[in-house]
């Protein structure tokens, strides 16, 4: 008795060690840290022009980098779905109401998947902290206005808002029905310009919203906003977003893989809005990146398929056709088959020195002929005398 009483004493103790050197599930992967507050501004200079909704949809989508990549492979693999139908379709698919409210745009989407380190760094910083990726949209939109490149028009309704004695500035659509998704170049419309009869800020082809609009599902567009003047907490469903979704979406298999963005090479490296990065083109939604960081891998097939060094892919990810994935070497020659026959240009079939073919078989199943008898062996030649 006092042996087992022994045995349970230290196998308790040593529990906490064991929990502790056993490996993390597949699932938790190591994040780099959120990002500062100069670069964070980098990250948002990009989409900080967009509708208060539209921009509080990305933000919390960014918080699940994989599955924007899921929705962005699945958008690709539907094409044909719009409307009502297309929302429909996401939902029995379990997305989180984020991304069903994303999938009327999917060049917004596509975007984002091109850009996914950049997002997944976004969403860091919306689970650190919402009120630091408010008072950034705040900062960059200030910047814009001073400038004179954020202003209303026939696509957007600017407000200048006032919390606490600060100027707060709201964007919304100028037709509650109708969301234009604003294209721009972040190394101008920050940085105060001459005056120029070229808008600075252009937009794409409106999308349609009215059933999102009167949806009163979490993923409605009424749901969605900031409380500018409420900590800079993002809405959604009506009420702050906390991290917890309804959908409650579990991607199938972990193929993305955090990796740092390279804020070198985006507009505002070292609070200079100024600074062109050499080759640098703006994300703007339906066109691929021209910029490359370091070790980038480009879309495959127009899907999703960057992968930093050192992840894996399921099978089939991507739309790639099922097989193993392994190339034929240089030489041309593939895994497992037979060498070319000298002189021949054949390779054997199914041996290595087996002949190349092979004779026929008799018909009618007719018996094979005796064999012949074996020659008599031959006296041998007497002696001459």
């Amino acid at each position: 008795m006092s042996s087992v009483l022994i045995g349970l004493f230290v196998f308790s103790s040593a529990a906490p060690l064991l929990e502790a050197q056993a490996p993390a599930p597949a699932t938790e992967q190591k994040s780099p840290p959120p990002p500062t507050a100069q670069e964070l501004d980098q990250l948002m200079a990009p989409i900080a022009l967009y509708p208060d909704a539209l921009l509080a949809q990305m933000t919390t989508a960014s918080t699940n980098p994989q599955e924007i990549l899921d929705v962005t492979n699945w958008l690709a693999k539907n094409p044909s779905l719009s409307g009502p139908a297309l929302t429909a379709a996401a939902e029995k698919q379990g997305y989180d109401p984020a991304f069903l409210a994303l999938v009327t745009f999917p060049k917004v989407l596509q975007m984002m998947a091109d850009h996914i380190d950049d997002y997944a760094a976004i969403g860091l910083a919306v689970k650190a902290n919402q009120a630091d990726v408010s008072a950034s949209i705040q900062r960059l939109r200030a910047q814009a206005y001073e400038a004179g490149s954020l202003r209303s028009n026939e696509q957007q309704k600017v407000e200048v808002q006032q919390a606490s004695s600060q100027p707060i500035y709201v964007i919304q659509p100028a037709n509650p029905l109708v969301a234009y998704v604003p294209v721009y170049n972040p190394t101008v419309v920050y940085v105060a310009a001459p005056s120029t009869t070229t808008a600075l800020i252009t937009f794409g082809i409106g999308i349609g919203i009215s059933a999102l609009v009167y949806s009163n599902q979490p993923w409605g567009w009424a749901g969605w906003g900031w409380g500018w003047g409420r900590g800079g907490v993002i809405y959604y469903n009506r009420g702050p977003w906390g991290g917890i979704w309804v959908g409650g979406y579990r991607p199938p298999v972990y193929w993305y893989h955090p990796r740092p963005p390279y804020y070198r090479g985006y507009p505002g490296y070292g609070g200079n809005w100024g600074y062109h990065p050499p080759h640098y083109r703006p994300p703007y939604p339906g066109r691929p990146p021209a910029y490359r960081p370091p070790n980038y891998r480009p879309p495959s097939n127009g899907t999703p398929g960057y992968r930093p060094p050192g992840s894996t892919r399921p099978p089939n990810a991507g739309n790639r056709p099922p097989g193993n994935g392994n190339r034929p070497p240089a030489n041309g020659n593939r895994p497992g088959t037979l060498p070319v026959r000298p002189g021949t240009g054949t390779r054997p079939p199914g041996g290595g020195n087996q002949p190349s073919t092979r004779p026929a078989p008799r018909p009618g199943g007719q018996p094979r002929p005796a064999p012949r008898p074996a020659p008599r062996p031959r006296p041998a030649a007497r002696p001459s005398n």
